[in-house]
């Protein structure tokens, strides 16, 4: 604020706007239908904003106290990203059952062919000290016959402008299991007619995958987009905890 007698201002007007609304609330039960849609409306519109600013605030004030988004750049690096899901609420907050091609905020989608999976999809709070993503994605998967169960992730534009073949992508990803299985990780680049898939598994112990563009038969004039799919192989009796995922591209070493 410019000096205190603005900051006080404020304060009486955001008090003087509490007790309106409260007021409102009380006698939202007694109000003639006209009136009553019209409050509605004017109480909607501020919702919205008021749902902006927490979504914002919860964002910020979740993410390292130094500053930026924690992930680690390597040299050369032009693109990082981590996404909403991890970052900020979303809803629904959970999935049960999760059906095939169930949405889960903006960018995931989850795919299978069980006809009977008892398989629950939640956001959930990360907590622990070492934690940097705010947000992770808990899958509890209990009774599942089907013969795959996967994720996937839509990357945002800016993942495949100016894209190269002389770099690497690089996933991190932060997982918990309750039992070991294997986790398959596919990058999807669309360019024109065609699809470039590139497939890496991710071992146990490790934290991040690579593709390697430079293999890849890209188009780099036709880029349309990309996605990635995250497939777990035998999943049944588990709990499969996703307490961060990253992207970011950087160089590839010449040869």
């Amino acid at each position: 604020m410019a000096d205190g007698s603005s900051s006080l201002l404020d304060r009486i007007v955001q008090a003087r706007a509490l007790k309106r609304w409260a007021r409102a609330a009380r006698l939202a039960e007694k109000l003639p239908p006209g009136e009553l849609r019209e409050l509605r409306g004017q109480a909607l519109a501020l919702s919205r904003e008021i749902g902006r600013v927490v979504q914002v605030a919860e964002e910020r004030l979740s993410m390292p106290a130094g500053g930026g988004d924690g992930i680690e750049r390597p040299l050369g690096c032009d693109w990082a990203w981590r996404p909403d899901f991890w970052r900020q609420p979303v809803q629904p907050r959970g999935i049960a059952p999760a059906q095939n091609r169930a949405k889960f905020g903006a960018e995931l989608t989850l795919f299978h062919d069980c006809a009977n999976s008892a398989l629950m999809l939640r956001q959930i709070r990360n907590t622990r000290a070492e934690d940097i993503a705010p947000f992770a994605l808990r899958m509890d998967v209990f009774r599942f016959e089907g013969s795959f169960l996967s994720l996937v992730l839509d990357l945002p534009e800016a993942a495949v402008r100016g894209l190269r073949r002389n770099q690497l992508v690089r996933l991190g990803l932060d997982v918990a299991l309750e039992r070991p299985l294997e986790i398959f990780c596919r990058l999807n680049i669309k360019h024109g007619p065609n699809t470039e898939q590139i497939v890496r598994e991710m071992g146990p112990g490790e934290s991040f995958v690579e593709f390697d563009l430079g293999y890849a038969k890209l188009n780099e004039k036709r880029l349309e987009k990309a996605w990635v799919d995250l497939i777990f192989e035998g999943p049944q009796m588990n709990e499969i905890v996703l307490r961060d995922l990253t992207m970011l591209r950087h160089p590839r070493a010449e040869l």
